[in-house]
Formats: structure tokens, sequence, C-alpha cells
């Protein structure tokens, strides 16, 4: 809650304490007692003492409650007898003394937070943590199961005046938005939804809701963040609720490995298989192109043999010999019709004599 500013004394979970004051104050204090003691009139030592005394406080006091000091992540809301006269930035500044002028401090720049179903230690702000945390975690989800559930909410003061003025205690009406959005999103998902897969679409709607709903009530509040905690079953199914989760983990994993073996097997075979058909593709092509040259070889020579057969044959007989003449060693011919053996062909003899 917004703390309220009569002078430098105040306290509240936003602002620290303000005591220090400027020496030129404590010169206008002793300037006020000289004049104090000009102006009372003659009598008795100790009335006069005693009005004294009551002026200095009351200017002390005055002088005192006169001034305040607004923190760099805050604003002042000043309102002169109640009515709204001016919002004030950081900074040191001066108001009407004796509760004319009240200025409320405001956290404009400081990220807030509200708990529910769990606290944090040490929390300052009495809006923050839940007054009855079971109570409101307590949902009914839209399989019409049972959930225990928390969530923070993370927020900002964005319009000051509408935070203090246009609803009465904001932050507690908050807190009753944020229940409310937040039974309305779980109920209309599954238990499963809830607790898995269904929390960052949960986060967003719950959102998106709280903030239509805090401009709707102009509550000057600018929602940062709505994250989900833990999620949970009640007690007495929460055994039961974890075998079927585990149930479900394994049911993944299996899958997932499934996955993984057919992601390394099938693409190995459709590679061999890509590769397999280029490669009768290849031998094809190079088989028809053999077969097609020889063909064109062939229908070249028949051209030229019917135009000279005896040529052409005894070319094509000299050409042989070159092709098999070459591959000959050690051989000897043998003439069938004598018996006769014919050295003429001794070619490695031959090629000896030639090194």
């Amino acid at each position: 809650m917004p703390i309220q500013d009569n002078g430098p004394e105040n306290r509240g979970p936003w602002g620290g304490r303000q005591k220090d004051h400027p020496a030129e104050i404590d010169a206008l204090l002793r300037q006020g007692r000289e004049r104090l003691k000009g102006i009372l009139p003659p009598g008795p030592a100790h009335l006069k003492g005693l009005l004294l005394a009551g002026a200095i406080a009351i200017a002390t006091f005055g002088i005192w409650s006169s001034y305040y000091t607004v923190p760099s992540d805050s604003v002042a809301i000043v309102q002169r007898f109640g009515k709204f006269t001016a919002e004030v930035s950081p900074g040191l500044h001066f108001k009407v003394p004796f509760g004319i002028d009240v200025a409320t401090l405001v956290p404009v720049k400081r990220q807030l937070k509200q708990e529910f179903g769990f606290t944090t230690p040490g929390a300052t702000d009495p809006y923050q943590s839940p007054t009855e945390g079971r109570r409101e975690t307590e949902m009914v989800t839209g399989d019409l199961n049972a959930a225990l559930v928390e969530w923070v909410v993370q927020y900002r003061i964005s319009e000051p005046r509408k935070f203090l003025f246009e609803v009465r205690e904001p932050s507690a009406t908050l807190r009753y938005v944020s229940e409310s959005v937040m039974r309305e999103v779980v109920g209309d998902r599954t238990v499963d939804e809830v607790i898995t897969v269904g929390r960052q679409e949960i986060e967003n709607e719950a959102l998106l809701k709280m903030q239509a709903l805090a401009t709707k009530y102009a509550m000057g509040i600018s929602i940062d963040q709505v994250q989900l905690k833990n999620i949970n079953p009640p007690q007495p199914v929460q055994a039961s609720f974890n075998e079927v989760n585990q149930a479900q983990q394994e049911k993944e994993r299996l899958i997932n490995e499934a996955r993984r073996e057919y992601n390394k097997v099938i693409p190995l075979a459709e590679g061999e298989k890509d590769q397999r058909i280029r490669e009768a593709d290849g031998y094809r092509l190079k088989r028809t192109n053999e077969a097609e040259g020889d063909a064109a070889r062939f229908t070249a020579l028949l051209a030229e043999y019917q135009k000279a057969p005896e040529v052409t044959r005894r070319r094509i007989y000299i050409e042989t010999l070159q092709d098999v003449l070459p591959g000959i060693r050690s051989k000897i011919i043998v003439d069938g019709s004598t018996g006769s053996i014919l050295p003429l062909l001794n070619l490695d003899r031959q090629a000896g004599e030639k090194q």
C-alpha cells in the first residue's frame, strides 16, 4: 500500500525515515526564537516560558513537516485538504505544513509481485503473500479433475493517480482479479494440459485477461508477467497421478528411441538405394553408348567393304595381326599338314637379342 508522508519522520513499506534537515533550518529556528521573545507580552516568567516553548514547538514542527524527499524509483501525489493538486517527480520538495498538504509516495519504477499458494520470506508488501494460500490454489480443471495451482503475478504502477483514487485497495482488488482469471483459464483445460504442455498458453492467456480487467477497472496497474509455479494434484491422488505421468514419460521415451532408430536406418537405406540407381543408370548409359559406337563403326566398315572387298579384307587381317602378335610370348606355330615346327615366331629370343 502507498504511504502518506506528513513529514520527514514518516515510514512506509516503500519509503524510508527522513530525519536530517538542512543547516539553514537551525538558523531559522534561532531567529524565530529571538523574535518570539520580543513579541511575547510582559507577565510572569513561567508563563512567558511556556508560551515561548509552545511557539518554538509549533514552529519546529511546521518547518520539520514542510519538506519531503521523493526516492528515485517513486513519485509523490500531493493532496491539499484531500484534493489532488500535483504529481511530483523524485527529489527534495516543500509543501504546506500542519497536514494541509499530504504527499503520498508511489513506487512507479519498482516491479511489484503477488504470490498465490506460497510465500517468499521477508516480503514487506502485505498484499504480496496470500492470506488463504490453500484455498487460492484449489481449482477444478475442464475435465473435472482437481489441481493445486501456484502462480506469481508481476506488475508495476503505471498511473499513480488512478492507483490511489479510482479503486479502493487496488492491490487487494488485483489479487481477486488474478484468482478469478486463473480459475477461468484453468477451468477451460484438462489437467494434463495444466500440468504439462499447456503452461505457456495458460500464462499468456491469463496475462491478457488480467491486463484487460485492470484497464477496465482503471486500477492504474500494468501487468508484466504471469508465471505458473508448482502444479500438483491433490494429496490423496498424487501417488496415482505420478504413476500415470511416469507411464506417459516412458511412452514418450520409447517413441523417441524408435524415431531415432528410424532416422538412423531409413536415411542410410535411402542413400544406398539412390547410389544403386545412379550406378545402374551409369552402366546403362555406358553399354548403350558402346553398342551405338560399335554399330556405327560396323556400318562404316561395311560401306568400305562393299566398295573394295579385297582391300578391306586384307586391311582388317593386318590390323588384327597388329593387335594379336604383340601379346605372344614363347609361342611356336605347328604346321598341321606336315607336322613340322616353325620357330619363326620365337619373339622372346628376338627381344633378348635386341637388348
